[in-house]
C-alpha cells in the first residue's frame, strides 16, 4: 500500500449545504421497498438463477411483503424475458405488487422491454445511463448537453410505445447512474430533463432513483447530496425519490438510513445485500434496524431462518454466520461477561415490558429464532453462560460461588478439546462432577438410609458401598440430616452453605440440594449436589457428593 495515498486517491468533495436538515431528523416510518434480488442480485451470482429459481424467489419476496420487485433485464436476457412473460401471462403477480424491468437508453432495448411487459396491469420501467465525468469523458465521449438530449429522445420514444398499450399503467423510473460521483448541477439538469420529457404529474407517476453506483464517500456526504436534490427537483410533489446504495465502502445500510433522513422515500436493495462487487444495501438489516427502533418495516421476517434458507438455495450464496439478525451465530455469545449479562437480562425481562436484554438488540422470538443457540460455550466462555444453559435446559440454578467453581472445570475441558461444548456435554460434565461420584466412582455410593429422633438429635444409619461393591454401614448424630450425615462419615467437614430447590413443578418434581463444604487439609471449599424426589435424600446425596470431592482433592494435594 502507498504510504501517501493522497497522491493517487482524492477524497470526495463536501456538499455546500450549510443549512442541512437531515442530521436533526428522526426516522418515523419505513420506506417503499424495492427488491432487486432478481436483477442486480442475480447479476452478482457465480451462476445466475434459472427460471425456476427466479420464480421461487419471486414468490418468497411477495410473501415477505414487497410491493415492488425488479424482475429482471428482459431485453438483455432470454431467461428474464421468459420469466417476466410467464408472471404476466399466468397472472402470478398480485394486484398490489408492481414489477419493475430495467433497460439502457437504446431504442431496440426499449422496444423489447415494452414488449416484455405489455399487458401487465401496472409496471415500472427503469431507464438508466451513467452521467459522472469519468464515464462522460472516458467511456462515452459525450458532453452534458448530448446526455440530456439522449435522455429526452429515449423517454419520448418510450411515451410513444406505451401509448399503444393503454391497458397497462406505465410508471417511469429514471436513474442517473453514477449519481454519487457526478456534479450535483449535472445530476439535477439531467433528472429535470427526464421529468419534463415524461411530463410527470398527478396522472403520470415517476420515480427518480439516485444510486451510489460505486461508494466513494462517507454516508453523510451522500445524505447531503440527497437533501440537495430533494430541495431542487422539479415537480417534486409528483415524484417518488428513491435511492439505490451499493456497499463498496461497507456503508450501504448507513447510506440508505441517512438518505431516508434526507428525503428519500424509497430504498432499493437485496435481501441479504447481494449485488455486484461488495453488494447492495441489505434490506433485511435495514428493515430490522427500523424494527428495533419501534418502526414497523412492512416486511415479514417473523421466520427469518426460512427466508435465509430459500435465498441461499436460490442464489447458491451462503449467509455469513455473523450476519446481522440472520446469521447462525448472531444471537450466540461465547464471551463469559456477555453470557452473564444475557442470562441476567432474560431473568429480569417481563413479557409486557420494553425489551432490555443486554447484547440482544431484538428479541430472537420475533424473528422465529429460538433461545437454544444464544449462549454457547468454548474456552472463552464464563460462568454466566454455563449457568444459563444448566438453568434453561436442566433447571439447575447454581449459587454464584458454585458457578465460579464449575466454570473453571468446564473451561479446562474446553481448552483441552479446543472446541465448543454443547449444552448436553456441559450437563454430562456436571453429572460426572457432582452426581455420578456418589453412585459409581467412590467409597460414598449411597444405598439407603434410616433417620430417627433421639435425645442427642437426629440419628442416621447410612448404608454405603464402594466402587467394588463392598458395603458398609455408618451412623451418626446431629441436629439435622446433614449434620448427622457428616458425623456418620467421620470426616472433619465444615458445611458452609446449603440450598435446596425444586426441579420442575408438580407433586412428582425432583428436588436438588446443594451444599458448600470445606476440609482443613485443603484450601478453599467445594460444592456437592444431590438430586432425588425426596428432599432429605437429596440433602444426604449432596453431602456424599461433596465428601467425595473433598477427599479426592485431599489425595491430589499429597
Amino acid at each position: 500500500m502507498l504510504t501517501d495515498p493522497s497522491q493517487k486517491y482524492q477524497a470526495a468533495a463536501p456538499v455546500d449545504l450549510p443549512d442541512r436538515q437531515w442530521p436533526s431528523r428522526t426516522l418515523r416510518q419505513a420506506p417503499i421497498w424495492l427488491s432487486t434480488d432478481l436483477r442486480d442480485g442475480n447479476q452478482a451470482l457465480f451462476e445466475p438463477m434459472n427460471r425456476e429459481r427466479k420464480l421461487r424467489l419471486f414468490h418468497e419476496l411477495v410473501r415477505i411483503g414487497f410491493k415492488e420487485i425488479e424482475v429482471g433485464f428482459p431485453a438483455a436476457s432470454r431467461i428474464d424475458f421468459e420469466t417476466v412473460r410467464h408472471l404476466i401471462d399466468e397472472q402470478l403477480i398480485p394486484e398490489d405488487v408492481t414489477p419493475m424491468v430495467m433497460t439502457q437508453l437504446r431504442e431496440d432495448l426499449i422496444t423489447a422491454t415494452v414488449n416484455s411487459v405489455a399487458g401487465a396491469r401496472r409496471v415500472i420501467v427503469h431507464f438508466y445511463n451513467a452521467i459522472a465525468p469519468a464515464w462522460r469523458e472516458i467511456v462515452f465521449g459525450m458532453s452534458v448537453a448530448q446526455i440530456v438530449a439522449m435522455v429526452e429522445h429515449h423517454i419520448a420514444l418510450f411515451r410513444r410505445l406505451t401509448a399503444a398499450h393503454p391497458e397497462t399503467e406505465w410508471i417511469l423510473q429514471y436513474s442517473p447512474e453514477t449519481f454519487c460521483m457526478a456534479e450535483l448541477e449535472v445530476s439535477l439538469e439531467v433528472c429535470n430533463a427526464a421529468i419534463r420529457a415524461w411530463d410527470a404529474g398527478p396522472q403520470r407517476p415517476m420515480i427518480i432513483n439516485l444510486p451510489t453506483t460505486v461508494e466513494v464517500s462517507t454516508p453523510n456526504i451522500f445524505a447531503d447530496q440527497i437533501e440537495w436534490m430533494d430541495r431542487r427537483l422539479e415537480r417534486r410533489e409528483y415524484l417518488i425519490l428513491s435511492v439505490h446504495p451499493h456497499n463498496d465502502r461497507g456503508t450501504g445500510v448507513a447510506c440508505a438510513e441517512q438518505a431516508m433522513l434526507a428525503g428519500a422515500q424509497r430504498v432499493e436493495g437485496c435481501l441479504f445485500g447481494n449485488g455486484e462487487r461488495s453488494g447492495n444495501a441489505d434490506v433485511v438489516t435495514l428493515a430490522l434496524n427500523l424494527y428495533t427502533q419501534g418502526i414497523a418495516p412492512g416486511l415479514d421476517f417473523s421466520d427469518i431462518a426460512a427466508v435465509a434458507r430459500i435465498a441461499e438455495e436460490c442464489t447458491a450464496l451462503p449467509i455469513h454466520p455473523r450476519h446481522p439478525y440472520v446469521g447462525d451465530l448472531v444471537f450466540t455469545a461465547f464471551s463469559g461477561s456477555h453470557q452473564d449479562a444475557i442470562a441476567k437480562g432474560f431473568a429480569a425481562q417481563k413479557t409486557d415490558a420494553p425489551w432490555r436484554v443486554p447484547y440482544l438488540p431484538v428479541d430472537p422470538k420475533d424473528l422465529g429464532r429460538t433461545y437454544d443457540s444464544i449462549v454457547r460455550v468454548n474456552s472463552q466462555s464464563g460462568k454466566g453462560g454455563i449457568a444459563f444453559l444448566l438453568q434453561r435446559d436442566h433447571h439447575i440454578t447454581m449459587p454464584r460461588r458454585m458457578q465460579v467453581e464449575f466454570s473453571a472445570i468446564v473451561q479446562t475441558l474446553a481448552d483441552a478439546s479446543e472446541t465448543e461444548l454443547s449444552s448436553e456435554q456441559i450437563w454430562d460434565i456436571f453429572q460426572r462432577t457432582y452426581l455420578l461420584p456418589v453412585q459409581e466412582q467412590s467409597g460414598f455410593i449411597y444405598r439407603s438410609h434410616h433417620l430417627s429422633e433421639h435425645e442427642q438429635g437426629e440419628r442416621i444409619v447410612l448404608e454405603l458401598a464402594d466402587a467394588h461393591g463392598n458395603a458398609r454401614t455408618v451412623e451418626g448424630w446431629g441436629n439435622g440430616p446433614i449434620a448427622a450425615t457428616v458425623a456418620a462419615l467421620g470426616l472433619s467437614i465444615r458445611i458452609d452453605s446449603y440450598e435446596e430447590r425444586s426441579l420442575g413443578a408438580g407433586s412428582d418434581a425432583s428436588a436438588v440440594a446443594i451444599v458448600e463444604a470445606a476440609l482443613p487439609a485443603i484450601a478453599g471449599s467445594r460444592f456437592g449436589v444431590g438430586c432425588h424426589a425426596n428432599i432429605t435424600t437429596a440433602s444426604i446425596l449432596a453431602v456424599l457428593s461433596v465428601a467425595h470431592r473433598l477427599c479426592t482433592a485431599t489425595s491430589a494435594a499429597r
